[in-house]
């Protein structure tokens, strides 16, 4: 009686085991969710009828929406599915025509729900949006970032009213801190376009470790401070209290800053902003 009682608590334990199991299995499992394509403008359909040759065709969309077809005539297409599609086809077909048609329709171009994607890029150009796709999704598509992008991503959208807004995305928003409230869905025809930063000239010379011409970043210019970082900081015998900024104003005078470095690096100044093609000299100390 024992050893029987023991192999039925054995036997619950072990079915217990395999229903925790499946039940870890199937929270680890990712529910998929398929969102079909939907027709529109532009697409090209390829449709068979089985056993009825000259209804087979090939038959690109109209701008609003429609197809025309033998025996048929024009159908409307836009926004139906691949399969509401042959089932409509199906049901016109048989109240007239043919008795319980097999038909089959193959999208062989995608035209109507594209986005362009241009700028520093991988792969720039246009590409298919099937289903629900968001900015990282595409921008993944494109063969993603380059390294030159600058820090702003424009995304163009055209709305049915026919005017445009533009979405300006952060990439440090989107991709360094990952928000999602930035990974935007993409909408047919929207122009996603990731601006190439220009590489600009700072100069800097005098007692720095690495004096020479620095290459930065157009949309990221650095501080006085980051520029003397850059080349390698300070030598020993730099004058810290005279350092002078060279740069030409926009009537194309050069003008001359004298920066006291130590006063920045004590917090009783502010660092000072350097602009495209500035000069930045470091003197000798002399006591």
């Amino acid at each position: 009686m024992k050893k029987i009682f023991a192999i039925l608590i054995g036997a619950a334990v072990l079915t217990a085991c395999l229903i925790l199991l499946r039940a870890q299995e199937q929270a680890q499992t990712p529910i998929q969710y398929i969102v079909e394509y939907k027709i529109g403008p532009k697409d090209l359909l390829e449709i068979s009828v089985f056993g009825v040759n000259e209804l087979n065709t090939t038959v690109r969309v109209s701008e609003d929406g429609k197809i025309t077809l033998p025996l048929l005539k024009e159908v409307v297409v836009e926004g139906l599915t691949k399969s509401e599609l042959e089932k409509k086809l199906t049901t016109l077909l048989e109240e007239k025509y043919v008795q319980n048609p097999q038909i089959t329709i193959f999208i062989k171009e995608y035209q109507s729900k594209r986005v362009s994607v241009m700028g520093a890029v991988g792969k720039p150009g246009d590409y298919e949006l099937l289903g629900r796709q968001t900015l990282l999704q595409i921008l993944s598509q494109a063969g993603g970032l380059t390294r030159d992008a600058a820090k702003e991503i424009f995304v163009m959208r055209r709305l049915q009213d026919g005017s445009s807004v533009s979405h300006h995305i952060s990439i440090d928003d989107l991709i360094l801190r990952g928000d999602p409230k930035f990974n935007i869905l993409i909408e047919p025809n929207d122009v996603v376009n990731v601006p190439v930063d220009m590489i600009v000239p700072i100069y800097i010379f005098g007692q720095v470790k690495s004096p020479g011409a620095l290459q930065v970043k157009k949309s990221g210019m650095p501080t006085l401070l980051q520029a003397i970082a850059q080349a390698g900081g300070f030598t020993d015998r730099a004058a810290k209290g005279s350092v002078l900024i060279k740069r030409k104003d926009a009537a194309g005078k050069e003008i001359e800053i004298k920066v006291n470095v130590k006063d920045i690096l004590k917090g009783k100044k502010k660092d000072v902003p350097l602009e495209e093609n500035d000069t930045v000299y470091v003197p000798e100390s002399f006591f």
